[in-house]
């Protein structure tokens, strides 16, 4: 390999070499500012700009040569990868990383530094504008109702009072049909106005008549 750099040139080996670490470098600052998950991995962000480097390196010992090409791909494909990659996002910087010191490897320094900032820039106005996230949701709302008349619905005073939004999403009904003593089963999509009222909001909620079993639901947990 050190007789691949004398023919290439020193200079130019490390000048690909410097431009590779230059773009990974801002390739690992973006993963850090837009990554949301749950695991993240520091060593991940480090094997992004060794990645960027790698492939540069693996691009300059390929030059032109086909032979050396498809000896790299058989001995590559010797390695066996357990770790699993959770989240579309890490494959996707993966890629870039590869994609960026291919460039740097067969000396497109330009087109290199100008694809990461283009992309990163993209990738990182879509993270912070939640492009495409669907809309919010705070809270579900469960409880029963028993009613015994065709009056405006008793709960609805302490719906408006707590919340700035509600929406029903299911409606079942356990009742007998006849229109007395009805019970039944709501669900709601409510936007709290505090969230810290959460729990004097199911209290006095719970204290209509004719509501049971509320339940506040967030993220999974029940209050």
């Amino acid at each position: 390999m050190f007789q691949d750099f004398f023919t290439l040139g020193i200079g130019q080996a490390i000048g690909n070499l410097t431009a590779a670490l230059f773009c990974g470098f801002l390739i690992s600052l973006l993963y850090c500012w837009t990554y949301r998950g749950a695991g993240y991995s520091t060593t991940f962000v480090h094997s992004i700009v060794s990645l960027s480097m790698i492939t540069t390196v693996v691009i300059m010992v390929i030059g032109n040569n086909i032979a050396r090409a498809f000896g790299l791909v058989g001995a590559l494909s010797i390695i066996r990868f357990r770790t699993s990659i959770k989240d579309t996002q890490d494959i996707v910087f993966i890629f870039f990383a590869l994609a960026v010191g291919m460039a740097a490897g067969v000396g497109l320094y330009l087109t290199a530094v100008i694809g990461t900032i283009f992309i990163g820039a993209v990738i990182f106005v879509l993270s912070r504008t939640n492009y495409a996230s669907p809309r919010k949701r705070e809270f579900v709302l469960q409880f029963s109702f028993t009613s015994y008349g065709d009056g405006e619905a008793p709960y609805l005073p302490a719906l408006e009072r707590y919340c700035k939004q509600h929406e029903l999403i299911n409606l079942k009904s356990f009742g007998n049909g006849d229109g007395i003593g009805n019970s039944l089963g709501l669900s709601f999509y409510v936007n709290l106005k505090d969230k810290k009222e959460s729990e004097g909001f199911v209290r006095e909620l719970g204290r209509v008549p004719g509501v049971n079993h509320v339940n506040l639901l967030f993220d999974e947990e029940q209050f």
